[in-house]
């Protein structure tokens, strides 16, 4: 009998606790996207020489959307990755060179030379 008088006192405390969590994982995921944004905002639109080096897609979620991505290495020899459309996807193949635009993590456009 205390055994069971302690686990239904513990029970709404426990309850309480995965609330609290899942509330708090929400708003942090909220926030991170704000900020994100915010910084991207703020970020100046460059455009540089850039070549395509990598393709790739991900697909998540019960739905099976598909996410598409693009790496680019520009001329230092740095690279950076972003999240592209899957028009642009289909448009790009790796070796292209050409003007990728960006702004902060945000891909804007990737105009193809060659």
């Amino acid at each position: 009998m205390f055994f069971e008088d302690i686990l239904f006192s513990l029970v709404p405390i426990f309850i309480g606790a995965v609330f609290i969590f899942v509330f708090g994982m929400i708003i942090w995921g909220v926030i991170s996207s704000i900020k994100t944004n915010a910084k991207n905002n703020a970020s100046p639109v460059l455009t540089v020489p850039a070549q395509v080096v990598a393709k790739r897609t991900e697909v998540r979620g019960e739905n099976s959307r598909t996410w598409y991505y693009s790496t680019f290495q520009v001329e230092s020899g740095d690279r950076m990755e972003f999240e592209i459309s899957g028009n642009e996807y289909g448009l790009l193949a790796e070796a292209d060179l050409g003007l990728l635009t960006f702004q902060g993590s945000r891909f804007q456009n990737f105009d193809r030379k060659r």
